[in-house]
């Protein structure tokens, strides 16, 4: 399954309701580091199918969303679980890292 295009109209269902814990990441297309990312955001996606949903927010287009979560900072990832945000991380991460965020 690829990342997800998380926006305000489809949030409920795909990171609210969600059985499997979900991984965000806040980007835009102007930001290097979000750029970097995104292909690593890939592998993860890839790699933790049907473990893990893995969904993308643009910051431009969902404002809403970034505040709620207070990005003020690109990229940054946030994993849910339960409905809730366990770990927040800001900047670039490697796929180790994030690894580690879905792991622990």
């Amino acid at each position: 399954m690829a990342e997800l295009k998380i926006t305000k109209d489809n949030f409920e269902a795909e990171v609210i309701q969600s059985k499997e814990p979900v991984l965000l990441d806040f980007w835009a297309v102007w930001c290097p580091p979000c750029q970097m990312l995104a292909p690593v955001v890939e592998e993860i996606a890839a790699e933790y199918e049907g473990r893990v949903k893995v969904g993308k927010i643009n910051v431009d287009e969902e404002r809403e969303l970034s505040a709620a979560f207070q990005v003020e900072n690109i990229p940054t990832l946030v994993v849910i679980k339960d409905k809730k945000a366990v770990r927040t991380a800001v900047g670039y991460q490697s796929k180790e890292q994030i690894k580690a965020m879905l792991d622990n």
